[in-house]
């Protein structure tokens, strides 16, 4: 059950959370947002009487109809009209009644919360999402994000869901993109945004906002999210709006709004971690021609320093789902640490690619992961006993396209819900285990077993055998073989 902890407000307007109206509200505390909502007409008409100018937007509405109910969506311009605020004089960008941020606790972040209550004049509800990033990242968000200006903050415990609803389904789908990456931040972005939604109807937002920029693939993860599971949020997206271009900008934002500047040393790489990996980007690493330096992973120890001794560890797995490590039976989230552990001291899981980001452009990433590839070759090699070679061929090449959703934000796309059911069910029969031996960064596998194994010794072996008689495959070699006979007659 995911925890949610909703830190109260310093506003004397609070809401008290009814626990049996929530799911997974582990405690109910206070909140000092406003309830009331405003649809796009009464915004206008709001701003309209208090300032004398309406919201000019150009908006218009698609309606279908499923059955009995009409699906509405609201398309907004990215030109919005500017808007005084009531008394103070400020200019706005748009009158938003309270927007819930994608929240870090770093400066990006820090710095979005006053801009976001300065240029829209709403509430921000700030909203961390735990995917397994660490503790040390959780620590002091409360007093960051009140000392930012939000009226709240609510941090979920995502753990599980992340591992069995989006990543469990990718690893059975065999989803790889471009060879080598496996997907670990594509996966994480599409949890983090749908809680954003569900938190936004709970705390009666109309708007979501994030930090991330305008040249990355996470806003369209981020962004798609939202449009598939509620087209009417407003969606705000700092880093394509402001005038800052860099941390020395942010710092001055920062000082000038009174905002704490976080005093976390700054890394010289940009990095993502969730529980399944972990990623570093820029400095060096822009030129794909230099080495990553040792010193920069943190998940996985240099595979020349791993034990000299091999380590083995087996994997049960159910209907394509990994479920147990060593025979003992662990939630999916505990599984994955429990193998990020033992990868991680071996070496296992580093992954260098150049990559072709969504948006056009070619990146250099480097990856840890160690449990996803512990994970990843032991499916592949249950796989082996389970398929056919005509279901590992279709599997193998909707893989590529599942991948290549996955990664564009389309988590939520009626395609790929069609592609996880066939997954589903050519993977139903993929039960056993697989023995795997961890030396140095490699990952070799050494036994696999399976109850509905397509593997059977009497028919492979040399020796002579009743199902298999040799003697059919010269008939099968002259038909197989009849198209080259053919060409080379012609040819002739």
């Amino acid at each position: 059950m995911a925890q949610l902890q909703a830190i109260k407000s310093c506003s004397s307007t609070n809401l008290a959370f009814q626990a049996a109206k929530r799911e997974q509200l582990v405690h109910s505390d206070k909140i000092c947002c406003s309830k009331k909502q405003y649809s796009f007409q009464e915004l206008g008409a709001k701003a309209s009487g208090l300032c004398g100018q309406g919201i000019g937007q150009s908006r218009r509405n698609l309606t279908s109809t499923r059955g009995n109910q009409a699906v509405r969506a609201v398309l907004t311009s990215e030109k919005i009209a500017e808007l005084s605020s009531a008394g103070n004089g400020t200019v706005l960008r748009k009158k938003l009644n309270k927007v819930v941020l994608a929240y870090s606790g770093g400066l990006d972040t820090s710095v979005i919360v006053p801009w976001l209550r300065e240029n829209y004049g709403c509430e921000v509800v700030c909203f961390t999402a735990d995917v397994g990033q660490g503790v040390p990242e959780l620590e002091g968000l409360e007093e960051k994000a009140k000392a930012s200006g939000a009226c709240q903050l609510v941090v979920k415990d995502l753990r599980e869901e992340f591992v069995k609803d989006y990543i469990f389904p990718c690893l059975r789908a065999g989803a790889i993109y471009e060879r080598k990456y496996l997907l670990g931040t594509s996966m994480a972005r599409p949890v983090i945004a749908k809680a954003m939604v569900d938190i936004a109807r709970e705390v009666g937002a109309d708007a979501v906002s994030h930090g991330c920029t305008g040249k990355g693939n996470d806003q369209v993860r981020f962004e798609l999210t939202f449009f598939a599971l509620n087209p009417e949020l407003n969606v705000v997206a700092p880093w394509r709006e402001w005038e800052i271009t860099g941390r020395e900008d942010a710092i001055e934002y920062a000082k000038k709004h009174n905002v704490p500047v976080p005093v976390t040393k700054k890394s010289i790489y940009s990095r993502d971690r969730n529980l399944w990996h972990l990623s570093h980007e820029g400095d060096i690493l822009e030129d794909p021609a230099n080495e990553p330096r040792n010193d920069m992973y943190m998940m996985t120890v240099n595979p020349e320093d791993a034990p000299d001794h091999p380590e083995y560890v087996e994997i049960g797995i159910v209907s394509g789902i990994p479920v147990s490590v060593n025979g003992k039976k662990l939630s999916p989230a505990s599984l994955l640490s429990k193998l990020n552990e033992i990868g991680g001291r071996h070496g296992i899981g580093r992954v260098d690619m150049v990559e072709n980001r969504l948006v056009g452009m070619k990146s250099r990433g480097v990856y840890e992961t160690p449990g996803g590839t512990i994970l990843f070759a032991a499916a592949r090699e249950l796989e082996s006993l389970t398929l056919d070679r005509e279901m590992i061929q279709v599997k193998d090449s909707l893989a590529l396209k599942y991948a290549e959703l996955v990664y564009a934000g389309r988590w939520f796309d009626p395609l790929r819900r069609s592609m996880d059911a066939f997954m589903e069910k050519i993977t139903a029969t993929t039960t056993g285990s697989v023995r795997l031996k961890l030396y140095k960064g490699s990952v070799t596998v050494t036994g696999r077993e399976s109850p509905y194994s397509l593997y059977r010794q009497d028919i492979s072996s040399f020796e002579s055998g009743q199902i298999y008689n040799q003697a059919d495959a010269a008939g099968f070699i002259r038909l197989y073989g009849l198209p080259m006979r053919v060409r080379a007659m012609i040819d002739n």
